[in-house]
């Protein structure tokens, strides 16, 4: 078939699926996943039911597809880029903190909302822990990339600086600071950044050592 006819075809396609995806996002932020169904999807979305099914064949795919499609629209990916083409590995805690700042607001509330039910909605579930997995990823390649400037202060391993640079990405302390205390992103990248240099960062006059 001339590529003419199939392009408008996948454009509208798409335009579709992103409909749906952006009306189950708006559902969970303002319902829960509880009120996440099919049937909802598509009200929200102003489209048929087998429309839904014609783009997700069942709830989970569509929930699976929402981290990829919230990560596109809010273009968290060029922001974590620039941690990566950071100079050194300090500096690339400072972006970090930017990153979390700017990135992390935007997620909230789906997050949120699946971390609410995942131990009773498998869908909510996979959302939650694909949201993790990522996160620790993140985690461990700054602490690996600490330890091998020779910058990651005792008595931190890769391991252990991993695991609370995880657990400092926390949407409690996030919405407790930014919601709660009206904190501007700016003030929260700012903290967050001192927060981990004063932790993870050795200082240049201080020998190495780790423990477990």
């Amino acid at each position: 078939m001339p590529k003419s006819i199939i392009a408008p075809q996948n454009a509208r396609s798409r335009r579709t699926a992103n409909a749906l995806l952006a009306a189950a996002r708006e559902l969970i932020a303002e319902q829960g996943f509880e009120s996440l169904t099919m049937a909802a999807v598509a009200e929200r979305a102003g489209v048929s039911r087998r429309a839904v099914y014609l783009h997700f064949t069942s709830r989970a795919e569509l929930v699976g597809s929402l981290i990829g499609y919230v990560g596109e629209v809010e273009d968290l990916g060029s922001s974590l880029q620039r941690v990566w083409e950071a100079d050194d590995s300090v500096a690339a805690l400072d972006v970090w903190a930017q990153h979390l700042a700017r990135a992390h607001p935007k997620i909230l509330a789906v997050t949120r909302a699946a971390e609410r039910v995942r131990e009773t909605d498998p869908d909510a579930a996979r959302i939650w822990n694909e949201v993790m997995h990522r996160w620790r990823l993140g985690s461990r390649r700054l602490a690996t990339w600490l330890d091998d400037e020779g910058r990651l202060a005792a008595p931190w391993t890769v391991e252990s600086a991993a695991e609370m640079l995880w657990a400092l990405m926390s949407l409690d302390m996030l919405e407790r600071l930014t919601v709660d205390r009206r904190w501007s992103r700016k003030r929260y990248a700012e903290h967050l950044g001192l927060l981990f240099r004063r932790t993870f960062v050795r200082d240049e006059g201080t020998p190495t050592r780790s423990v477990a």
